[in-house]
């Protein structure tokens, strides 16, 4: 993994005294409370059937999650309270997962079935609460109504179709994060660009130039050995560039030792220029002789194909 290093100034003998006035560091952060929301769905059907199970009994949704924990809606067909004698049903949102001191606002919304959109809807969300988000203690607290509706009237009304409740129910759960100044680390990966640029190669994408062995053709591109090889770079791209740069022509050499001097063929071009850039001073002052006529240490000629 690549490392940045800072270069940190050594102190000088003249340095201020501890004493002697300097800008006040200021630092800020910033505490952020949201809600995160979610919602859910509950179908009551054959409610008929469901009437008479017992005052405290119930049936339950299924588990939903939002905000990291699980919540469930539990509907009370006889009501939830003993002493309101099954007059009421009653309807709760309950903490279905392991939590402490969970805050959050709820909803629940019976939907009216007639399409007059007269739904009945007990909500925290948009008004200010006196007392802030809704704690709940512990895995099955709830929150809710004992005395959600009159079980009479709302057997005549048009919350009940086809013997079926509708009801919706919305969860905020309340977080909180404090901001501060960010500091980013960027790991730098490892320089493989050599094995990229291999690959590149031997797919045969993009390449513009190539090299003649004894007959045999190595394609490549005139940037990387540009990059390479001042020799190169002069010929391929330089102010008096050849005007057939398409096939360079290499001499003197056997295409099997061209191809099998290194394990990949980008490595063979490239270290077969790199001879060329050991000498590119000496070859850059002498380019007018040896661009159409250049040597390298070993002897080997490159000559542009004409």
């Amino acid at each position: 993994m690549g490392k940045i290093f800072r270069e940190t100034a050594k102190p000088s003998s003249k340095s201020a005294s501890p004493s002697s006035s300097s800008a006040p560091v200021t630092t800020s952060s910033t505490s952020v409370t949201e809600t995160v929301r979610g919602s859910h769905h509950f179908k009551i059907t054959g409610y008929s059937l469901s009437k008479g199970i017992g005052i405290g009994k119930y049936v339950a949704s299924d588990t939903f999650s939002v905000g990291g924990y699980d919540w469930a809606i539990y509907f009370y067909p006889d009501g939830k309270s003993v002493e309101d004698n099954a007059t009421y049903v009653s309807l709760f949102i309950a903490l279905a997962s392991d939590g402490t001191d969970v805050r959050a606002l709820f909803e629940l919304t019976l939907l009216d079935q007639s399409g007059k959109e007269r739904h009945k809807v007990h909500s925290h969300f948009e008004r200010t609460l006196e007392s802030g988000p809704y704690t709940l203690k512990y895995r099955g607290s709830m929150w809710g109504y004992k005395r959600f509706f009159k079980r009479m009237a709302l057997e005549t009304s048009d919350y009940l179709k086809d013997d079926c409740l509708s009801v919706n129910c919305s969860v905020g759960v309340v977080r909180s994060r404090t901001e501060g100044p960010r500091i980013y680390s960027i790991a730098i990966p490892p320089s493989n660009i050599g094995e990229q640029f291999g690959q590149l190669l031997q797919s045969g994408r993009g390449t513009d130039v190539s090299f003649e062995v004894n007959g045999e053709i190595f394609a490549a591109h005139k940037l990387v050995i540009a990059a390479r090889s001042p020799v190169f770079r002069a010929q391929l791209f330089g102010p008096m560039k050849d005007q057939n740069t398409d096939c360079i022509k290499v001499e003197d050499m056997e295409a099997p030792v061209f191809k099998e001097s290194c394990p990949s063929v980008l490595t063979e071009l490239l270290e077969y220029v790199a001879r060329f850039t050991e000498h590119s001073d000496f070859m850059f002052k002498h380019r007018n002789d040896v661009l159409l006529d250049g040597s390298d240490i070993n002897g080997r000629r490159v000559k542009q194909r004409l």
